[in-house]
């Protein structure tokens, strides 16, 4: 399925949930991992305000590309960020949404 950039040039991103390892089973809790560079995948919750306009999204993100020492409400630039849509069948049930996935955050004063 297609990928969407998302423009964040503008908006303001702040730390709302502290990265995690992204499961890719949660029945056997196996670490899901970049096809790219090999990297264990992390999901972290970015609160994106702009225009007025305040969302919450989780955001895949390798693990090479999440600073250390991110923590609550710090800001943060998002570089590369898609959206992506999904769906998958589970339990018979059908399900679908939006997935997104960034290249790197960047923490205050760490720009290149």
């Amino acid at each position: 399925m297609p990928s969407f950039k998302i423009d964040t040039s503008t908006a303001v991103t702040f730390i709302a949930v502290e990265p995690k390892p992204k499961l890719k089973n949660r029945q056997t809790g196996e670490i899901a991992i970049d096809m790219e560079t090999g990297a264990q995948m992390m999901t972290v919750g970015l609160t994106i305000a702009d225009d007025g306009e305040a969302n919450l999204y989780t955001v895949s993100v390798p693990e090479t590309g999440i600073p250390k020492g991110l923590t609550l409400g710090m800001p943060v630039k998002v570089v590369g960020l898609k959206a992506r849509d999904w769906e998958n069948v589970s339990g018979g049930e059908k399900r679908f949404g939006i997935a997104f996935r960034a290249v790197a955050l960047v923490a205050p004063g760490k720009e290149g």
